[in-house]
């Protein structure tokens, strides 16, 4: 018997040259890269496995494709496996993998529409005026309280954005504002404040004009019923509504990723298996510290979707 799992899509920093390669040819990412090249009129495929990784880490390159790589390994899993989550997450962009994933969009509605939020979200902030840090040893409510109080003082913009797991919150604002709440942050006891190599202040309330520019092409795309649940970012919910899941994803760009909430959730649906599935192991470690008792796992290559298969006794 086959115990019940959750998929989670991993969001942007987990991109790496050449995070598909050990796929090799298998027909469900050759696929994938190719639907991918043709949606977006690029050759994905080589920008993946070659890079230069300057590219690659350009906001507007890495938003389709992480989206890219998540569906390509969760295709590879349904064609080895033919089994679905009961429910699926993403962290931030990984939202998108998950709907894709579910059914709501497909892989060639999305894709344009991640690269406009990410020329948008970049567009909103110029280069250079914002920022984001990581903040480590705090929890999410002192986080918020710095935030405040760094407000407050200085006139700027920071606000706690991305609640990674119970010791990690990321803050995000003007630049001026970020540099103030690590600063207060590490007055309040903060273990770390570590900026982050990041182009925008993302997840902040000056992303509402990315937001606006999104809702416009949202309102354009038709979605299909959803084949799992889908737990979204921002209110910690499903919704299956079309104009519930655009406004959703509308509000997810200027608002935190509650992501320790969300992993919460999965278990109090009585999950015991969590799987994050594309690039990277971020997400699997965030759901240990959030929840011990959470078994969580990795599918990116076929060593690993082989490994993920056997921890929830599908048979091969």
């Amino acid at each position: 018997m086959t115990t019940p799992f959750a998929f989670v899509f991993p969001g942007q920093g987990s991109q790496a040259v050449g995070m598909l390669d050990a796929w090799g040819d298998h027909p469900a990412v050759r696929a994938t890269l190719q639907e991918a090249s043709d949606a977006l009129g690029q050759d994905m495929a080589a920008l993946i496995h070659a890079g230069p990784k300057e590219q690659l880490d350009l906001t507007t390159n890495t938003q389709p494709v992480m989206l890219t790589a998540g569906i390509a390994c969760y295709r590879a899993w349904l064609q080895e496996t033919g089994l679905t989550p009961a429910v699926a997450a993403g962290h931030s962009l990984g939202e998108y993998s998950a709907l894709v994933a579910a059914g709501a969009l497909t892989l060639a509605q999305a894709l344009p529409l991640v690269r406009l939020r990410a020329q948008a979200m970049q567009e909103a902030v110029p280069v250079g005026l914002g920022g984001m840090a990581a903040i480590l040893g705090l929890d999410g409510e002192a986080v918020k309280a710095g935030c405040a109080q760094a407000r407050a003082e200085s006139g700027e913009v920071v606000e706690a954005v991305n609640f990674n797991d119970p010791k990690q919150t990321v803050i995000a604002g003007s630049k001026a504002g970020v540099e103030k709440g690590m600063e207060v942050l590490k007055a309040a006891g903060a273990k770390r404040a570590l900026p982050l190599p990041v182009s925008a202040p993302f997840h902040s309330s000056l992303m509402k004009p990315a937001a606006e520019r999104l809702k416009v092409a949202l309102a354009e795309l038709a979605f299909q019923p959803l084949q799992f649940p889908v737990i979204n970012n921002v209110d910690v919910a499903v919704v299956d509504a079309p104009e519930a899941l655009r406004d959703a994803l509308v509000r997810q760009a200027y608002q935190p990723v509650r992501w320790v909430e969300l992993v919460q959730a999965l278990a109090g649906r009585g999950l015991t298996h969590v799987i994050e599935c594309g690039p990277g192991k971020v997400l699997a470690g965030m759901v240990k510290r959030i929840d011990a008792n959470l078994v969580s796992t990795t599918v990116f290559d076929p060593a690993s979707l082989t490994e993920a298969r056997a921890l929830i006794g599908a048979s091969a």
